[in-house]
This record gives structure tokens, sequence and C-alpha cells, in this order.
């Protein structure tokens, strides 16, 4: 027997997982199911050793699925075997003897400083409520560097002009505050007055889409994407990648470390830390432009 639906409750009701992590996991462990059931159809969890999960990777990796994605595979076998051991279901995890592979190091992708900053000097907004609402969005995102999620549910009581903070709830349902400046202040009135004046009957959500409902995931990520295609050819233009850009940018300035992290939500500095391997290839990249013997 398997206890993939004990594990997904255990994530979404005491870990308090995302739903996007649940969804990962989820996908993750059926895979790995159907491949077990496709040697032995009564195999159970407790029969699984580390032979049956290294015939596993070895077909994923022959299917050409990359490396970063194998590993993310094992982390979540990884999971689901400490969940088991944790219930009393299995003795020990079979996981112990498996290593994840190698990958290259990817560093965040981002756009430029100049290039960003065009959206708000040069860029022209379509009129009425939809341009200024999508104009906040990508300048919300920018200053905060939230997540998609984080935006799209971030409620308009949690926009706190008075204190000038922004209530995110984050990962696991983590709160954290977000300041702004007192500049910023007039362009929020502005977008709330205009919102309002489109969607009298609009009570809860910051952002309303549309349909004069809460906004949804694609939506968002369309409108990024035509907003960043205007400014940079970079290859991803996704609400995360403004993240990336906000926490670069930050650091290029000479913020503190540990500030960006608490600002961006993480749970560890290492999660931050990959940042400075940005700021370091700029570095190194204006050395050899200046430096007369780079």
């Amino acid at each position: 027997m398997f206890y993939n639906d004990q594990f997904i409750d255990y994530l979404r009701f005491q870990k308090r997982s995302s739903i996007y992590t649940i969804q990962s996991y989820e996908t993750d462990l059926n895979q790995f199911i159907d491949f077990c059931h496709s040697i032995d159809k009564t195999i159970n969890s407790p029969e699984i050793d580390y032979r049956i999960i290294r015939k596993w990777i070895i077909e994923l990796l022959d299917n050409e699925i990359s490396a970063r994605s194998v590993n993310r595979k094992i982390s979540t076998l990884k999971s689901y075997f400490k969940f088991l051991i944790k219930e009393g279901y299995v003795a020990k995890s079979p996981l112990n003897k498996i290593l994840s592979s190698k990958t290259k190091k990817k560093l965040p992708a981002f756009v430029e400083e100049n290039q960003f900053l065009e959206l708000f000097d040069i860029i022209e907004f379509e009129a009425g409520y939809m341009g200024q609402r999508n104009k906040m969005i990508m300048d919300l995102f920018y200053r905060t560097g939230i997540r998609k999620s984080e935006l799209i549910n971030l409620k308009d009581k949690d926009v706190d002009i008075k204190n000038m903070t922004i209530k995110v709830h984050g990962k696991r349902d983590k709160e954290r505050l977000i300041p702004f400046t007192r500049q910023f202040i007039r362009q929020i009135q502005e977008f709330r007055a205009t919102r309002d004046l489109e969607y009298p009957q609009h009570h809860e959500f910051f952002f309303v889409g549309s349909k004069g409902t809460k906004l949804y995931d694609k939506e968002v990520y369309r409108i990024v994407h035509k907003y960043l295609s205007l400014v940079t050819s970079i290859t991803k233009k996704s609400p995360h990648v403004i993240r990336h850009t906000f926490a670069t940018h930050m650091l290029n300035h000479g913020a503190d470390l540990n500030a960006i992290k608490e600002i961006l939500g993480h749970a560890n500095l290492a999660a931050t830390q990959v940042y400075t391997h940005n700021s370091f290839e700029k570095l190194k990249s204006v050395y050899k432009k200046a430096h007369p013997r780079a």
C-alpha cells in the first residue's frame, strides 16, 4: 500500500504547504507509484528499496528529464519517506543510499535596471482602470519583490497607507511586513479611487480582475510577460523574474543581505545568497570594461 493521500493531507493541513508545492509533490509521487506498479502491481511502500528508486532515476535520465527535475523528484521521495517513518509505516528510508544528480548552477535571470525603469519612464500604459492596474502590478512587484501568489491574494486592508507597509501572507501562511516610501502613497490612493469607481462592489482584494473578481495566475503572467517584452529580450519574462530583479538591484545598491531575506520571506539566508552571484558577475563585467589591464 502507498500512503500518498495521507502524505498530501499532511502537507496541506499540517505543513500548510502552498498549493503549488502540493501539486508538484503529488505529480512526482504519482509518477513514482506508476513506475513501481509497472515493475510489480502488488508492491507496497515498505518493500521499496534503493534499487527500485535507482532504476526510476535511470529511466528519468534516459527520457532526458533534466538533472534539476530529477533532483526535485528525489526530494519529493525523501519527504515522503520521512513522513512514512514519522507515522510508523516504514522503519527506514531507502533514499539514504541515493545521491542527487549534479546540476549546473544557473544564476537567477533578471532585468537590467535601466531597462526596467523604462517601463515607468517611457512605456505608455493603456488608459482607464486596466492600464492603471497593470502599471500598479508591475510597480508593486518591483517595489516589494513579492511572489505572484502573494500579489494575487493581497487584501485591500493589508495595504496600510498610514504606516506605509504592506502585509504579505507568504508560504505556509507566514506573515511579513514590507515597507514602502511616502512617494508611493499618492499612486496607491489614485489607483484605489479608479478601482472603486470601476468596481464599486469591490471590498476585499487590492487588485480586481477584468471580470470584477480576484486576479488569476495566467492573467498576471500575461500582464508581466507583455510589459517585460517591451523592455528586455531575456528568455524568461515572468513575475518571478521581477522578484529576482528586485533582489539583485537592491543588492547592487548596497542593501544588507539579511534585510533582503526578510523582505523576500526566505526561510534561510542561503536562498538569498544566490543573488550575490549576480552582483559579483556584474562587478566582474564592469571591471573587465573599465580596468586597463583587465
